[in-house]
C-alpha cells in the first residue's frame, strides 16, 4: 500500500473530513438522492462531486438555478440532513489518512477544515473518535467565504499558530485542492491511496 508523503517543510496537518478523514461521500450522495427525489429536483452525482465541499445552501442555490425552481435551501438541507444523520452509524474512518493522525499526533499540530455544518462535522468526529487527536475544528458555519476560496484553512492555520506555508492540506476535491493552493498551502489529494 502507497504512504502518504510529508512535505519537508511541514509544521501542521489539515485535513478536510468528508471524503478525507471519514467515508461519508456515500451516505452524504443517498441522503442528496433520497432530498431530491421528494423535492422532484434532478440533479447528477457527477455534479454532486464537483460542488464537494461546498455548503449545502451553496449547492441546492446552484440546483435552484440550474433547474429554474425557487426551493427553499434550508427546508432542503434539514430534509437531507435528516436521512444522513439516520446513516452517520455507518461511517467509517479512511484509514490511509487516519494513520496519519494516529502517527503524529502529539508531534505536530493538526486541524479539520470543512465545508460541512459544524453540528454534522463534530457528531462525525466523535464518531470516529477523532475529536480525541485533533482539536480544532473550521466548518462551514465558521467562515463567511467558503471553499475554494482560502479562508477555512487560512482559519485552521491561524488557530494552530502556524504560517500558511508551513502547513500541508489532506483533500480530496477539487474546490479543496483550490483553496489550499489560494491559502500558500501544499496540498495532497488524499484519493489514490483508498
Amino acid at each position: 500500500m502507497k504512504t502518504i508523503n510529508i512535505f519537508p517543510s511541514t509544521k501542521a496537518f489539515i485535513f478536510d473530513l468528508d471524503g478525507t478523514l471519514a467515508d461519508t461521500m456515500p451516505l452524504h450522495f443517498e441522503a442528496w438522492t433520497k432530498t431530491a427525489e421528494i423535492m422532484n429536483l434532478e440533479f447528477s452525482i457527477d455534479f454532486l462531486k464537483s460542488c464537494a465541499g461546498m455548503p449545502s445552501s451553496k449547492i441546492i442555490d446552484l440546483l435552484n438555478e440550474k433547474n429554474n425552481r425557487t426551493i427553499d435551501p434550508q427546508k432542503f438541507s434539514d430534509l437531507k440532513e435528516e436521512f444522513f444523520t439516520k446513516e452517520m452509524h455507518k461511517i467509517k474512518e479512511i484509514a490511509a489518512v487516519t494513520d496519519l493522525v494516529y502517527k503524529y499526533h502529539g508531534k505536530i499540530p493538526m486541524a479539520v477544515g470543512t465545508g460541512g455544518k459544524r453540528n454534522i462535522a463534530t457528531e462525525t468526529m466523535q464518531l470516529l473518535g477523532l475529536d480525541k487527536y485533533i482539536p480544532i475544528l473550521v466548518s462551514a458555519d465558521d467562515v463567511e467565504n467558503h471553499k475554494p476560496e482560502p479562508d477555512t484553512f487560512l482559519k485552521c492555520a491561524e488557530l494552530m499558530g502556524i504560517a500558511p506555508e508551513n502547513c500541508q492540506v489532506f483533500e480530496d476535491a477539487i474546490l479543496g485542492f483550490q483553496a489550499a493552493e489560494a491559502a500558500g498551502m501544499k496540498v495532497t489529494d488524499v484519493t489514490p491511496f483508498y
